[in-house]
């Protein structure tokens, strides 16, 4: 079994997360990088006209992605890593989730943020995956530790 940890970071924190649960489980790594990358004013989500703003309130938005993945049939098991943008995954997700066939593929979300929880996410990666065995997936803080992200991939039974 081949896995695969992908993530989207705007500030850097679910890179972090990322990373950890990456070396934790030896896993591969890939960034989602938006081909236009996200400035501090287009994250101001009190501003209803910042680019994050309005890319969440066009649910058919799909923000460009600077690189593709190659290989991503060589994997049978994806994390799927964001940051909680008005209680769902960021659009550029959706954009990734599109652009790769999941078919036969275990898919799990995992998501940074202070409060949220997951909201719709893992309804809309299904919908978007409709041939992947989604799993539940899991909110973190930006200080989880190593340990704590291989006993939830434990858990999951992979």
């Amino acid at each position: 079994m081949k896995t695969l940890v992908t993530y989207f970071s705007a500030t850097c924190v679910t890179e972090r997360v990322a990373e950890r649960l990456a070396a934790a489980i030896g896993a591969e790594l890939f960034e989602i990088k938006p081909k236009e990358p996200y400035t501090r004013a287009d994250l101001n989500w009190m501003d209803k006209k910042s680019r994050s703003t309005l890319e969440m309130q066009d649910r058919a938005c799909r923000p460009e992605i600077k690189e593709t993945l190659p290989n991503m049939a060589d994997f049978d098991t994806v994390f799927v890593g964001f940051p909680i943008w008005w209680y769902r995954e960021p659009s550029i997700i959706d954009t990734f989730m599109e652009q790769y066939d999941f078919t036969g593929k275990t898919v799990i979300p995992f998501a940074t943020s202070g409060g949220s929880g997951l909201g719709d996410s893992a309804a809309n990666l299904q919908a978007l995956a409709p041939g992947a065995k989604l799993l539940g997936g899991r909110r973190f803080r930006e200080n989880v530790r190593r340990e704590e992200l291989a006993a939830w991939v434990k858990e999951l039974g992979l």
